[in-house]
């Protein structure tokens, strides 16, 4: 998985309520589309087991200001429910939609984390990337030559 250094949202950012991530992607003062070519992600990564919640829900939010005050959601994970949210699990991948962050002309991008309950533990990454690895995937192991 390639990452970019400039959309790191959170590095195993401790979260047990509603919070968005410790950083935001500052997209320019003109609307623009942020990926020609191809989609880009964000990759949520569990880096602490989450405890006590119920389920959590991880977005792409644009705002206006640097702090995203007033959240406009871009993409959802839709709720993930707690057992699924084990330390180091495959990475949840999320697509950022390009043509809606240019169509909305908001600045700002960052993540959000949903909590739906009351968590007492966990923690987890987010970053931008071009591609999400699929886990568990097997290739034949090579070639014998007679």
């Amino acid at each position: 998985m390639i990452t970019d250094a400039l959309h790191t949202f959170s590095n195993a950012q401790a979260v047990t309520v509603t919070a968005l991530g410790t950083d935001v992607a500052d997209l320019g003062p003109n609307a623009r589309d942020i990926g020609p070519g191809f989609p880009l992600k964000v990759a949520f990564g569990v880096t602490a087991t989450v405890t006590g919640a119920t389920s959590v829900e991880f977005q792409i939010v644009t705002g206006t200001d640097a702090t995203i005050t007033t959240p406009t959601v871009l993409a959802s994970s839709g709720a993930v429910v707690i057992a699924q949210l084990t330390a180091g699990r495959a990475p949840i991948e999320v697509t950022i939609p390009p043509s809606v962050v240019a169509a909305l002309g908001q600045r700002y991008m960052g993540v959000r984390y949903v909590v739906v309950g009351t968590a007492t533990a966990g923690a987890f990454n987010a970053d931008g990337v071009a591609d999400v690895p699929t886990p568990n995937k097997h290739y034949p192991s090579g070639y014998s030559i007679a």
